[in-house]
């Protein structure tokens, strides 16, 4: 199994996007009804508004056998905005990586401190990483409320 950690190109939007589709569809499936997961991961995503955030992020891609495998993004700000890994590739250390290096990416830029909002199923592998709740929020996403904790990690110096 080869495995490439690289940055992310435009050429990758669309199986990244699939990919985001498909992982909240079955993995957070657990934790969300059908309804909140349409609203979280419609159907038809606008790939534009996806480059262009993923272009402007520090966004972070594994593959593995050439299949993109995870991907994780970082602002300039140090907001941790998603974090996905492929359902066949789930507990094989993806996030961990992905993690690993937008950690790192943050402390070589002067971040000291890193927010996400993470979704129930992604609470705690956030926590297991030293990332605390600051508080726990429903929001509204197409009329439906979805739950998630707002979390941060104090990075060291």
């Amino acid at each position: 199994m080869e495995k490439t950690v690289r940055l992310y190109r435009p050429e990758d939007c669309k199986e990244i996007v699939g990919l985001f589709y498909d992982t909240v569809h079955t993995v957070n499936l657990k934790d969300y009804s059908p309804a909140q997961l349409d609203a979280w991961a419609p159907e038809e995503i606008d790939m534009d508004v996806w480059d262009k955030s993923l272009s402007n992020n520090h966004t972070v891609v594994v593959e593995i056998n050439g299949l993109i495998a995870g991907f994780g993004d970082m602002d300039d700000a140090g907001y941790f905005d998603r974090l996905f890994v492929h359902r066949d590739f789930q507990g094989q250390g993806i996030a961990t990586t992905i993690t690993n290096e937008l950690e790192k990416y943050a402390q070589q830029n002067g971040i000291m401190v890193i927010t996400t909002q993470a979704s129930i199923t992604a609470k705690p592998f956030f926590e297991k990483r030293d990332y605390r709740v600051v508080k726990k929020q429903n929001v509204e996403r197409k009329g439906q409320i979805l739950t998630n904790f707002v979390m941060e990690k104090h990075l060291d110096k």
